[in-house]
């Protein structure tokens, strides 16, 4: 079972099932795993009229994890800036896991329904496969690749503030390497690349900084591309690698789909959306990822506060009882 939907489009599509084609594709950070649905992409708003989802129908939550504290992750943090100082590096992502298990029952089918609302500009989804459920809302795209014109599209985004507060250095000089990284990788593949201005990108509560690219690439050409921006600075770091083992040695729990891609492909497009914004759903809890880019002049009490704020996106819309 999945619903979603896609950015400004309040459409709910599923998948008929029909074995001819993978019209979704839910892949790891690590990439060593992938969550496919199978069939064409329907209009599944009248079906999902009779649809009952609970967290009765969901697995029970035996992983054992215990989730960062404060203090843990507060510790954490001082080495990743240590790190960070001593190899001089733009930035490494750091996550974590908020288990959020103070309920008796929640109807799945309504959260959904409130989180479609709260982020009309994201893909919007939720699926369980009988062996994973996730849900989650978030509007950064990796690529967008229109099948007809071979016009390719992805963006930028880096630095988190609430809606209300300003720009500081930390934000911006956080979000420059996301964009040279990303341009660099285009000039392999495109001789001209449109880029825009750096301007705010709105999400619920928290607003990021955005520029965009486009550029004319080969068909032959989309799956390699898609691998060399996957991780991109703003859910890894820079250098890839370095940032990928750093990331391993820090963090506390697998990422599992947490920063990975989801891949829905059309008639007319092939759409790549980084999966953040996201909880991993149980019967008796809800695991929520948050992270963010860490740079030399990260405040760790400052970096927590981003997560409890981002952990809201899932927290916020949960309808409980």
């Amino acid at each position: 079972m999945i619903y979603f939907k896609l950015p400004f489009d309040e459409t709910l599509y599923s998948t008929d099932q029909k074995q001819d084609r993978e019209s979704v594709n839910f892949h790891s950070f690590d990439l060593l795993r992938q969550i496919s649905f199978e069939g064409s992409i329907i209009d599944a708003s009248e079906q999902f009229e009779h649809v009952v989802i609970t967290n009765d129908d969901l697995l029970k939550d035996e992983s054992h994890f215990n989730a960062e504290t404060r203090e843990e992750y507060l510790d954490t943090l001082h080495q990743v800036i240590k790190v960070i100082n001593d190899h001089q590096l733009p930035k490494i992502v750091y996550s974590r896991r908020k288990i959020f298990t103070d309920f008796n029952a929640i109807d799945y089918k309504e959260s959904f329904k409130k989180l479609c609302s709260s982020y009309p500009n994201a893909l919007r989804y939720i699926f369980n496969d009988g062996q994973n459920a996730w849900m989650g809302a978030f509007s950064e795209i990796l690529g967008k690749f229109n099948k007809t014109t071979h016009e390719f599209e992805t963006m930028s985004l880096a630095g988190t503030l609430p809606v209300s507060e300003e720009w500081t250095e930390k934000e911006i000089e956080e979000q420059k390497p996301v964009t040279s990284y990303i341009k660099d990788i285009l000039e392999n593949y495109s001789e001209n690349i449109q880029i825009s201005e750096t301007y705010d990108h709105i999400s619920g509560n928290i607003k990021h900084l955005r520029t965009d690219f486009k550029a004319r690439i080969k068909p032959e050409d989309l799956d390699t591309l898609i691998n060399d921006l996957h991780p991109t600075p703003a859910v890894c770091g820079i250098p890839k690698d370095f940032c990928k083992k750093s990331i391993q040695q820090f963090e506390k729990f697998p990422r599992e789909l947490y920063a990975g891609f989801i891949k829905v492909e059309t008639d007319e497009n092939v759409m790549y959306f980084v999966n953040l914004r996201c909880a991993r759903l149980y019967r008796d809890s809800v695991h929520i990822f948050v992270g963010g880019g860490i740079t030399a002049q990260s405040n760790p009490e400052k970096e927590w506060q981003e997560t409890e704020l981002k952990s809201e996106a899932i927290l916020k819309n949960l309808i409980i009882s």
